[in-house]
Formats: C-alpha cells, structure tokens, sequence
C-alpha cells in the first residue's frame, strides 16, 4: 500500500471528519514519509471499538509507508478530558491507571507493527514529561500561549459551563493546555506533523496545532474521524444492552464481540466495512452492487455469504485472531444449528466455555431465581426489566420458553447435572455452570 494517496483514500472510506490545510497537507504526503501520533487516555483497562477505528487509522498511515506513535495519557488520563461530557469524569489513582497502561499495550501491539524499520511504530507516555515538570515553567511558557476567551468558545466548554449546578473544574480546564503541550513535545522530540482523533477532540487538536506554530514558527496539522453512530443516530459501540464493546474478551466476550458485527444493520454495514477491515474499497462497493439486486432475507447467523458474517469475520480475526474467530464461529453453529435440549452433548456445553461464551458459576445448593440470573449475566439491567423480559416470553431456558416471573431453577434445567443455557430474544446466550 505504500506510497498511495492517504488522504484520498480515507476520503473514500468516509474516515475524514476535519481535516486543517488539506492543500499542504497532501502536498507533504505526496513528497516524503510524515511521523503522526494519536492519544489514548488509559482510564480503563482495555481499549473498545471506537479505539480500534483510530488504531486501524494509524495502521494504514503505515502501511503507506508513514510513522506511527502512539502517545498513551498516563498524565492526563489523571485530569480527565471534559471534552462532550455532561460531567466531570472520575478521578483515577495513579495506580490504576498505570496498571491499565499496561494492559493497553499489549492490545496496541496487535495492530501496528514495531520493527519493520524507519516506520516502525513506537508508544510513547506523556507521564514521563510531565512528571517532573514544574508548575510555574508550565504556566509561564505554556500557559500564556492559550487565550482563556478563545478558550471559553470552544462548544465542548461552552456547554459544560452552561450547565446549571455543573460547571466545569480548573483541572478540566487545562486538559486543554496539557494535549496541546503534547503535540509541542511530539514535534520537537520525535518530528510529529500530524495528529489524529475523533471529531470530538478537534479542539484540542487545533490548540495543539496553534501552540507548535506558536513556539516554532512551523505548520503540523490535524485530522479527525468522525464518531460513529448507526443509521438511526444511535451512539455505535455498545449493545443491545447498552454495554461497551471492548478488545478484552474478558470484558466482551468473543462470541459477544462475534455477534455484534452479524447483527449490524443494513444500512450500516457496508460502512462500518469501510471503516473497520481493510477490504479493497473496490470490493466493498461491488458487494453492496450485488446484495442490491437480492430482493430475499437471508438469516444472517446461519448464512456464510452476507455482508454482515464477512465483516464479523474480518474484524474478529483482527482482534482475536484466527483461533478466536474459530472458537467464535464454533459456538455460533452450535447454538442456532442445534437443538438444545436433544443434541448438545456433554462435550459442546464445555466447548462453549472453552469458546467463549459469558458464564456465571453457581453453587448447586443455590436458589436461584430466573429473574435473579437476567440481572447477573446482563441479560437484564434490573429485576423490573427481568421480570418483562419473562412476561413477554422473550426468555429462553435451555431452548425453552419460560414466562413465570417467579421461576426457580430446578434440577430438570441442569443438563449433565451441570449446565443450564438461558438466551434473551434469539442470539444473546448466557450459559450457567452449576459447580
């Protein structure tokens, strides 16, 4: 892919939100290599979905042949970002976030490559410039370079501070200051020209932008992705549930993971094939041309051709690798192709676990009310939508549909004494193991 148009082709898959002096910015791809960095504060312990459209983004300045950083926010991540958020966000230990530092490392390390030469990636921390540095110097040679009235325009502060009974902290105030600091240290440090993120953080970026110009006289640039929504405006990276979609199949599951991607819409998916895989756009666009003239419904977890399985294969692979999306692709067939209570065996519940299905383990002696384990496999939010979800009959126990809202599990729900499989609706499998 090296020495393609970048910027053109990030047009193409509609992967640009904002982009600053697209004229000169082309002009410098086209002419020489370029080092671009994009930040990730470690706030949690894995990175999730909206991340991995920003990592892929990174990926394919590098394949074009460009450099890539990643800058891992051990020192912000401890201000917090206020940017879009209705409120100020938790404060983290330093503890915590180093411990996530970590494990966010390893996850980066699956995407870019670290030792294919000049462009070989690197992961930097802005805790170690900031750690030492003084107040003071920070205040009198960076601080005076942002305007608190310009500042106090940005949309992302403006709606904070009009919010009654919220307002926004001084410590969120200078999130501001501490990126555009980084993009300074990036470009000094390492010739960082380019910075990247999603649209929401264009404010930063263009602060950054001002304060390198500022106290170099150069021009770096910047670029955004736009944040992802499904075609109904709905925020895009979290199930049906409501819950994130992390890269950590301790946090989602693989099959979980698996599911999401069949389960996209229509109208989204030749999208998110764009966004997400690394599928010839060519390819992409030809597959939409064919799938237009179908005119049939095709069940999307038992047919090996749509749209939809070919980007849950291509974005599970990327992340889980190959046994992952073999594992991911085993439990699927197991579960929407056999009949529970007759043909699975002994061997394919284990399977399953082994898979990577979501398990709660349960004492044998315990009492456990249906609406009770809704709520502990996240079937549920709460007892209140349990006991709907039951009277609606949109609840399964081991392929059978079970609408007492006082039901307890009894020991003819036990398969082999030791496992009983509960599903919300048709795909969203739970499986108890009873111990």
């Amino acid at each position: 892919m090296k020495n393609i148009d970048i910027l053109n082709m990030l047009v193409e898959r509609g992967l640009i939100s904002q982009l600053s002096d697209k004229k000169k910015l082309t002009k410098l791809l086209q002419n020489q290599s370029i080092t671009v960095y994009c930040g990730f504060d470690p706030t949690y312990d894995s990175l999730h979905i909206g991340h991995l459209l920003l990592l892929l983004c990174l990926k394919r300045f590098q394949l074009s042949g460009h450099r890539p950083i990643v800058l891992l926010g051990g020192a912000t991540s401890l201000i917090g970002d206020p940017s879009f958020k209705l409120h100020e966000r938790k404060l983290h230990i330093l503890e915590n976030i180093q411990k996530n530092t970590k494990k966010i490392i390893k996850q980066i390390q699956l995407f870019l490559d670290f030792d294919c030469g000049a462009n070989s990636a690197i992961i930097v921390n802005n805790y170690d410039w900031f750690k030492n540095m003084f107040v003071l110097d920070f205040l009198r040679n960076i601080g005076k370079y942002f305007s608190i009235n310009k500042m106090l325009h940005k949309k992302s502060i403006k709606d904070r501070i009009n919010r009654i009974g919220h307002g926004i902290t001084f410590a969120e105030f200078s999130y501001n200051l501490l990126q555009g600091y980084d993009f300074f240290y990036l470009y000094q440090k390492y010739n960082v020209v380019l910075q990247i993120g999603g649209a929401d953080q264009w404010g930063n970026i263009v602060s950054g932008i001002d304060l390198v110009h500022r106290l170099s006289s150069h021009i770096v640039y910047g670029l955004t992705v736009p944040l992802i929504t499904r075609s109904d405006g709905t925020k895009f990276g979290k199930s049906d549930f409501g819950k994130i979609l992390w890269l950590d199949e301790k946090k989602t599951s693989i099959y979980d993971f698996y599911q999401f991607w069949i389960n996209v819409s229509d109208e989204d998916v030749y999208r998110f094939l764009n966004f997400f895989t690394f599928l010839d756009i060519h390819k992409i666009r030809n597959l939409f041309n064919q799938n237009q003239k179908k005119n049939m419904y095709i069940n999307k977890n038992v047919c090996d051709c749509t749209p939809q399985i070919m980007l849950a294969k291509l974005v599970t692979k990327l992340v889980h690798g190959k046994y992952g999306l073999s594992s991911a692709q085993r439990i699927t067939k197991k579960l929407f192709f056999l009949n529970v209570n007759k043909e699975l065996s002994k061997r394919d519940f284990e399977q399953c676990i082994n898979d990577g299905i979501t398990v709660i383990f349960v004492k044998k002696n315990h009492v456990l009310y249906l609406q009770e384990a809704l709520v502990m496999t996240n079937l549920a939010f709460s007892y209140r939508q349990a006991k709907d979800l039951i009277a609606s009959k949109a609840i399964l126990v081991n392929g059978n549909k079970q609408d007492n809202k006082k039901y307890i599990f009894t020991s003819f729900d036990k398969k082999y004494d030791c496992y009983t499989l509960i599903c919300r609706g048709k795909k969203h499998y739970r499986l108890i193991c009873w111990k």
